[in-house]
């Protein structure tokens, strides 16, 4: 037998109809070899008028040319087919199969107001879930207050240098850059009123309240938080989740609370670097395009941006850290033990924390909108 003989056909033509007549190899790889062309032919004259199927002259058929077969027969053999008693086996094996499988589910259209509903019940309980884990860190924190030797130091330890000094190339350069783009931005307006030396007011002001820990905020939601809710969703795709569980290890006080902890005390000194950095780039950006002085820069500052600003931009980076690492463990524990969860809860967790953050910089300025202006 010559396992290169590629599938073919040829047509009779007759009174009652065609007489279509297969020859060749009828296999996974003689039909793949032959790119569909006589499979189309094929299904081409299923549409006409054919009064009868000779497979008689078929050197070789297996399940894939018979499936092929199958589904331009419309899923049953026609009337006048001719089959020897290999291929007769083959094709009821393949319609007892057929009669076996399952129905596809019934795509179900949601309109858009029940959409809406169930988008708001996710938020409903995903708000509960965040209350539920916000709750769980106090009793752990109080825990570890009575008793500071149940405190997993070496990991918190290790989460403060993994989220704090190993980001600060990344927040160093970004801050770099705003610094410069804000300073060129504000000069060439306020070199149309003559008011070069109010760039320290905008420059010290927007920096220090508001660029300082938005910006590290949403650099450490998307380098840290992805990271906490990758960590957590491995575990639980690995298991180690229940295998602590059968342990006795409380995942609040070994996973949650040293995440919070740690980019609880991160964040403030991280946003003390993004203004230092910030404001070396704008200094030496006023300095080329207004002329003004980095010693006059430096000893303006303090005199025209109170010192609130500060404590409430420091204030603001312990909050948003805590935010940034109570919503990355909320979403990896919700992570299900595959990877396209794994991705999507990654994804969402960043979404989500660059979202609070934001929602968080509102509440402040809505509190503080008499602090530190005037």
């Amino acid at each position: 037998m010559d396992f290169e003989t590629p599938p073919g056909l040829s047509v009779d033509a007759g009174g009652q109809g065609q007489t279509v007549r297969l020859t060749g190899q009828w296999t996974a790889l003689a039909l793949a070899r032959n790119r569909g062309v006589v499979a189309r032919r094929v299904a081409g004259l299923a549409k006409g008028r054919v009064s009868e199927w000779d497979l008689s002259g078929i050197e070789r058929l297996d399940h894939v040319g018979g499936q092929a077969l199958w589904r331009v027969w419309g899923r049953k053999l026609p009337a006048g087919v001719a089959l020897s008693a290999t291929q007769r086996t083959i094709f009821e094996r393949i319609e007892r199969l057929d009669s076996e499988r399952e129905a596809p589910e019934r795509v179900v259209r949601v309109d858009p107001v029940t959409r809406l509903g169930q988008a708001i019940f996710r938020f409903g309980e995903h708000l509960q879930g965040g209350i539920a884990l916000f709750g769980l860190v106090i009793l752990d924190a109080l825990s570890v207050l009575r008793r500071p030797q149940t405190m997993p130091w070496k990991e918190t330890s290790a989460n403060i240098y993994s989220a704090g000094a190993q980001a600060l190339p990344i927040t160093a350069l970004v801050a770099f850059l705003i610094g410069i783009v804000l300073s060129y931005l504000s000069a060439q307006q306020l070199q149309m009123f003559g008011a070069n030396r109010y760039i320290v007011n905008i420059l010290g002001l927007s920096v220090i309240r508001e660029l300082g820990p938005v910006l590290s905020a949403i650099l450490v939601a998307g380098r840290s938080g992805s990271a906490i809710t990758a960590q957590i969703g491995v575990m639980r795709v690995t298991e180690e989740l229940d295998a602590m569980r059968v342990m006795g290890i409380p995942h609040g006080l070994r996973l949650i609370l040293p995440r919070v902890l740690a980019l609880g005390v991160a964040m403030p000194l991280l946003v003390m670097w993004t203004n230092i950095i910030a404001l070396t780039g704008g200094a030496l950006a006023a300095k080329l395009v207004l002329g003004i002085d980095v010693n006059y820069f430096v000893r303006s500052l303090p005199g025209v941006v109170p010192i609130a600003n500060l404590y409430i931009g420091v204030g603001k980076g312990v909050v948003f850290g805590m935010l940034i690492a109570l919503v990355a463990c909320h979403f990896g524990f919700r992570i299900k033990a595959n990877s396209q969860s794994l991705g999507e809860g990654t994804t969402t967790s960043v979404v989500t924390s660059i979202t609070v953050v934001i929602l968080a910089d509102a509440v402040f300025a809505i509190l503080f909108q008499n602090v530190g202006l005037g």
